[in-house]
């Protein structure tokens, strides 16, 4: 196997560490780029995306690298999961700290009702 980045083992371990906890709860996951920020709740077990919401979207305003950004989104998600009938996920940070931007999407996601 080829040597693979911090990031990459990072990301790996929480993936693997989600698995064994889930209890076929869908996942949270979570992308952040140097300007966007990307959330969906997927569904493992069919393999479909229940709801998604980025800091691409039109109705979205202002920077998306922010802290606010991340809130925003992490509170439209939150109804948009709710809508589908989803009230309880995994929060699978990828290979990004819970610090920042990823931080505030989940505390927004918490805040509109999500369960993790």
């Amino acid at each position: 196997m080829a040597h693979l980045s911090i990031f990459e083992r990072r990301r790996r371990r929480v993936r693997t560490a989600l698995r064994a906890k889930s209890g076929g709860r869908p996942r949270l996951s979570v992308h952040r780029s140097g300007r966007h920020i990307y959330a969906q709740v997927i569904d493992d077990s069919r393999g479909h995306t229940v709801a998604a919401a980025s800091s691409l979207e039109k109705a979205f305003e202002g920077n998306g690298a922010t802290v606010a950004a991340a809130a925003a989104v992490g509170k439209t998600l939150a109804e948009r999961a709710k809508a589908a009938g989803v009230t309880a996920v995994v929060f699978d940070r990828g290979g990004f700290l819970f610090h920042g931007r990823v931080k505030a999407l989940a505390e927004a996601a918490r805040e509109g009702g999500l369960e993790f």
